[in-house]
């Protein structure tokens, strides 16, 4: 019974935390397309979310990291280390359950701030904290072994450094280009044909979402089952994960997100759509090249840098680099404190023990959930307010549209 339950609710938090990547991430896709007018805000999320969905069957290159290059809970077969599958994996799950809490709280907290930052790092912040908390520091793959990228510093910290530079400097060249190749073109013809061009530069970053963030939940369940002896194959991840990981992931993304869409689209750079075009196109090739190559990219990180390097490549463009400096603080302390809730959890669950341990941490995580919500309420953030003149969040009173 007791394994039961905890599997369960490992694979229900998974999908929780999806769903959170969902709607914090909508922004890295669609918020230049929605501050520019290309598309209208619910087609924008609509879109986004089939896009989504199709993305999550393109690779599982990024699935099968999360699995094995973070933690070391797996032997050199992918299988779990014996010490840790006894009474159906319960020691493992709750380490998994516990690093779940531990990134969608932090989703959560950033999302009600409107701080676009890193549902990744959020997630293997998480699963270190646990991971330290239950097996200790010895736990966590820090580095790679020697003669490839590997580990934390090199799977996450390095591409995490890398990523928002290289994705601004050629944002920044494109809307450079950009503008001197269409100096001569009338505004309001250029203006449409960027519109549409954005249009398809955004449904590929979505595309490209997909393919990398969805994938990190089906990792980690396939980890749970292969735990408690439900999955056996080290080399793929069952079809029915797939399937609720990028539904989830595609719910998540449909509900909006606005909060975090507003400081994307309206607090970095007043954009005009020749930018948008260049920042998503940016962004698009850098995720896409991370998930060809295996590495748990942030796709928050590649679009804020993204969309920092139009603000510099056209000339007179306002960057508002205190709303930049807020989100690279965020971005600087989201893993140790996703992991200090992921270890908190951990002490608490394992203190508990048997299926009271899984079932409080749970419970908190709802309450968490629902405070957070409930606060949220206070100035909402939706579909029409969401290109307002910026002066940080709105606080118009909530109104009939769908508020996130």
């Amino acid at each position: 019974m007791t394994a039961t339950l905890i599997l369960v609710l490992v694979v229900v938090t998974a999908l929780a935390f999806d769903f959170t990547n969902g709607f914090h991430d909508t922004g890295n896709a669609m918020a230049t397309s929605i501050a520019t007018g290309a598309l209208r805000p619910k087609v924008a999320v609509l879109l986004s979310a089939v896009l989504n969905l199709v993305g999550a069957f393109l690779s599982v290159e990024v699935a099968l990291t999360v699995t094995n290059a973070v933690i070391k809970v797996q032997d050199d077969s992918g299988a779990p280390v014996p010490e840790l599958t006894s009474d159906h994996g319960y020691a493992l799950l709750l380490i998994i359950l516990c690093g779940l809490v531990g990134g969608i709280v932090w989703n959560l907290l950033t999302w009600l701030l409107g701080l676009p930052s890193s549902s990744s790092h959020a997630l293997f912040g998480g699963l270190i904290g646990s991971t330290v908390a239950g097996l200790g520091w010895a736990g966590v793959k820090w580095t790679g072994s020697g003669d490839e990228l590997g580990g934390v510093l090199g799977k996450v910290i390095l591409p995490a450094l890398a990523s928002p530079v290289i994705a601004g400097l050629v944002a920044a060249v494109g809307t450079w280009l950009v503008y001197r190749v269409t100096s001569g073109v009338a505004e309001r013809f250029a203006e449409r044909g960027f519109r549409w061009g954005q249009v398809g530069s955004a449904s590929l970053v979505s595309l490209a979402h997909g393919t990398n963030d969805a994938q990190k939940t089906m990792g980690v369940i396939t980890l749970a089952l292969i735990a408690s002896g439900q999955w056996s194959d080290t080399e793929s991840v069952p079809v029915w994960v797939k399937l609720s990981c990028a539904l989830a992931m595609a719910a998540g993304t449909y509900i909006g997100g606005w909060r975090v869409i507003r400081t994307l689209g309206k607090g970095l750079v007043e954009i005009a759509s020749p930018q948008g075009m260049a920042a998503e196109s940016a962004a698009a090739a850098v995720i896409l090249s991370s998930s060809h190559l295996g590495f748990a990219l942030s796709t928050t990180h590649v679009a804020t840098g993204s969309i920092l390097g139009t603000g510099v490549g056209k000339r007179g463009a306002e960057v508002r680099w205190g709303v930049a400096g807020r989100m690279v603080v965020a971005w600087l302390i989201t893993l140790p404190a996703a992991g200090v809730v992921g270890a908190l959890t951990w002490y608490l669950g394992n203190a508990l023990g048997g299926a009271a341990g899984p079932a409080v941490v749970f419970l908190v995580l709802l309450a968490l959930a629902t405070f957070m919500w409930l606060r949220s309420r206070r100035a909402p953030v939706h579909a029409g307010n969401v290109n307002d003149d910026w002066q940080g969040t709105p606080s118009t009173p909530a109104s009939k549209e769908h508020a996130a």
